[in-house]
């Protein structure tokens, strides 16, 4: 590739997937050292490559590759880059904790949780297996021994010819970073899962491991460390660009709320355990992502004092 003479134009490489919104998408930061910002699913290599080549790269030109957060739909083109060239890659710090947990120790804590849920045999089994699959699989997608910088919160660091900041925004996923920059002449925030128009992203944070107790203050965390973000335009991972954060951001809290007085209702109304609640939340939708929110908006029901709980016969039941 011959050397480019532009700087900071920003190219949008979207993706198609099969759930809401129905596309996941990645950016391509053009420029003396081109820039990757995540890298979309597994199975969008051909995708991806004829992306790129809409843009007139490969897959070895990209110098530096930017990761937001270590889900699947963002970590899943890492291999095909790091195969292609020697890209330098950054990720958050956190990632590197997360990935170095013993999987039969996280089998174990999910396990403990599910039971505690009241999870029928079935469920429990299909989200312990899960859990571990995820670990393993994510961490084989971005191994933690390929990752050249470890941004940490709160970090300014220089990739290539753009320098970022770097705001823990977890809730989502306990990881994520956004990182603020200049690209363009504007002040962009590539945002990841975060910032999203119209809907918000599941509070899923770490899924069915123990920081589920935590997850949704820690979303409420992340919308206030934003709130303090002005930026001209957010590239986020799904859903349009656009120059709303603060309208998102509204949003993204007010939704919580409700998510936490629906939860709260059906508790009133008798629903008393994670799968009842969770099951009356999807109604004919699938309840795969609603498992961890709902499991997350008790306990913070719970630590907050909404609702009340005990344990019958080793399964935590919820009431009013």
């Amino acid at each position: 590739m011959e050397l480019r003479n532009s700087v900071d134009d920003v190219h949008r490489l979207e993706f198609e997937v099969d759930w809401r919104p129905g596309h996941v998408a990645c950016y391509l930061v053009d420029g003396p050292e081109p820039i990757l910002v995540d890298a979309a699913l597994p199975d969008h290599d051909a995708a991806l490559r004829d992306a790129l080549a809409e843009h007139d790269y490969e897959p070895s030109d990209v110098e530096h590759l930017l990761v937001t957060h270590p889900h699947v739909d963002h970590v899943g083109q890492v291999p095909t880059i790091l195969e292609a060239g020697d890209p330098t890659v950054y990720a958050p710090a956190g990632v590197r904790e997360r990935f170095a947990r013993d999987p039969e120790g996280l089998e174990s804590r999910v396990r403990r949780n599910c039971e505690a849920a009241g999870f029928p045999d079935e469920q429990l089994e299909m989200a312990v297996e899960m859990a571990v699959e995820s670990l393993e699989r994510d961490s084989a997608l971005l191994p933690p021994d390929d990752v050249d910088v470890w941004i940490e919160p709160g970090d300014t660091t220089t990739i290539g010819h753009v320098e970022i900041g770097a705001v823990h925004a977890p809730g989502h996923q306990a990881d994520h970073l956004c990182y603020p920059t200049e690209l363009g002449g504007e002040s962009v925030l590539l945002a990841g899962d975060m910032g999203i128009q119209p809907f918000r992203p599941v509070v899923m944070h770490d899924g069915l491991d123990d920081g589920h107790r935590e997850a949704f203050e820690a979303f409420y965390t992340a919308l206030d460390r934003l709130d303090d973000v002005d930026v001209d335009r957010v590239y986020p991972g799904h859903g349009p660009v656009h120059d709303d954060l603060a309208g998102a951001v509204e949003r993204h809290r007010e939704s919580l709320d409700d998510r936490l007085e629906n939860v709260t209702d059906l508790v009133e109304d008798g629903y008393s355990t994670v799968p009842g609640v969770a099951m009356a939340l999807a109604g004919d939708r699938d309840v795969k992502y609603l498992i961890p929110e709902t499991m997350s908006a008790l306990a913070h029901l719970e630590e907050t004092g909404a609702v009340g709980s005990e344990m019958r016969d080793g399964v935590r039941f919820y009431e009013a």
